[in-house]
């Protein structure tokens, strides 16, 4: 009996201990902190006597009665941003966005939203719009339209920039902030937008009318191929029609082109008939008559070739002869020659110092008798006349030589008279060159003069041959 009390007693005592700590546990959500008051308790960032404790994420053991526990959401809240401004131009503008925020993770800012929302979790975003809203204003006022429409994330760093110490006092971090709309209520926006929409309306208009143009062009294109498939598609059912044709009227001309052919072919067979017998016959003819006259034209032809080749041979041997004999010649009249020329050079040599030696005797007998024709010219005149005396009278009786007939009309003194005419003309000739040589002084006359030079003999002479001839004809 005791037992079972003792065990009842346990097992009571064992419900009140789990009834009492299901009681006094209380975990914290992820999503959630734990503000547990009534105590002193230190926590880590938080200065001392801050009379409450926050729990994130774990369990922790409370005091009924005596300890006080709270949630404070840690979940994302927004707002909706709706903001009238004005820009720096004076431009009214209408802001919308929306504003994404959570209190901090951070025990700082855990305390500081508890402090300030705790109760009031359901205004928190109510208050973020106050915030953002006055922010806002500040930021746009100065701002251009233009600088608001071509950065809006500047817009966007800036508010989250100015929101962020009064963010950190609330306890509360951004996560995101969006410029969704930026409404112009005067229509500047619009206006400012015209000359861009204006070029794009231009150019779109271009784009659209060379596109049209592209496209006028590919049809046309299309429609030229199309128009070269129609005339190819004519131009190949005009041929198969007309290869038809041929084949319709070959199949008409069949029967008359095989009877001309079979005609044709007979043709041909009597025509190849005849060339036979043609062929036939000249064979004939070939072996009965040319045959024996190309073999007696060959031997006519080799018997000719052969003569002309004797002769040609004997010719050879003929001009062979007698280049070898006028060659004999040649050199024999070429030693001959030089034999000749030996001779006449010597003969030459020899001449000309018999010359030479005739020329120095003539100088001295010249040089001997100027000298005597100085001393006594009479003398030298007397014993050169006595010399050249025959000659005298020979010349005196040239004159008579070419006379065939004389006829003398005094008989023997007209010989007389004739001859003493002539040696009277001598006589005459005698005188005048003793007279020119005693005209001549010793100064005048030259030593090396020739004695033909100096004596008149010959003129006299010439004189008396002239004057007989002359006598003759009277």
């Amino acid at each position: 009996m005791s037992l079972g009390i003792l065990a009842g007693a346990i097992g009571g005592a064992v419900v009140v201990l789990i009834a009492l700590f299901k009681l006094m546990w209380r975990v914290a959500e992820p999503n959630e902190a734990l503000i547990i008051s009534g105590s002193n308790h230190k926590t880590e960032g938080l200065g001392d006597g801050m009379g409450f404790r926050i729990v994130t994420g774990r369990g922790t053991l409370v005091t009924p009665g005596v300890q006080a526990v709270r949630k404070l959401s840690l979940d994302l809240n927004e707002t909706q941003l709706s903001v009238e401004c004005v820009t720096h131009q004076g431009i009214p503008l209408k802001v919308r966005g929306v504003v994404i925020f959570k209190v901090g993770d951070d025990y700082v800012s855990i305390a500081n939203a508890a402090r300030r929302f705790l109760d009031q979790q359901k205004l928190m975003s109510e208050r973020v719009h106050i915030v953002f809203a006055g922010h806002l204003r500040a930021i746009v006022g100065g701002l251009t339209v233009e600088d608001m429409i071509r950065d809006r994330e500047k817009l966007t760093g800036q508010a989250r920039s100015a929101c962020g110490t009064e963010m950190e006092k609330l306890g509360l971090i951004v996560d995101s902030l969006q410029i969704h709309e930026i409404e112009d209520p005067t229509g500047y926006i619009t206006n400012l937008a015209a000359p861009h929409a204006a070029a794009v309306q231009r150019d779109a208009r271009i784009a659209q009318a060379e596109a049209n143009q592209r496209a006028t062009e590919a049809e046309q294109q299309a429609a030229a191929r199309m128009s070269e498939a129609t005339r190819d598609s004519e131009i190949l059912q005009a041929g198969y029609q007309a290869e038809r044709d041929r084949a319709g009227a070959k199949a008409r001309q069949a029967g008359p082109l095989a009877d001309a052919a079979a005609r044709q072919e007979v043709v041909v067979e009597e025509t190849r008939i005849a060339e036979l017998e043609a062929h036939r016959k000249e064979q004939q003819l070939q072996a009965s008559v040319r045959k024996p006259a190309d073999a007696k034209a060959y031997e006519k032809r080799t018997l000719a070739a052969a003569e002309r080749d004797a002769r040609i041979l004997g010719a050879e041997a003929e001009a062979k002869k007698t280049e070898l004999a006028s060659a004999a010649m040649a050199t024999a009249t070429r030693v001959t020659g030089e034999a000749e020329a030996a001779a006449a050079h010597a003969k030459g040599l020899a001449v000309a110092e018999a010359t030479r030696a005739k020329g120095l005797a003539e100088a001295e007998a010249i040089k001997a008798r100027a000298a005597a024709l100085a001393e006594n010219q009479e003398a030298v005149v007397a014993q050169q006349l006595a010399e050249k005396w025959p000659e005298i009278v020979e010349a005196g009786a040239s004159a008579f030589g070419n006379v065939d007939q004389m006829v003398l009309l005094n008989g023997a003194d007209g010989m007389a008279e004739t001859f003493a005419k002539a040696l009277t003309m001598g006589g005459t000739g005698l005188g005048l060159a003793r007279q020119l040589l005693a005209n001549m002084s010793p100064a005048a006359r030259p030593d090396n003069a020739s004695p033909h030079t100096a004596t008149p003999a010959g003129a006299p002479a010439k004189g008396i041959r002239e004057e007989i001839t002359v006598g003759d004809d009277s």
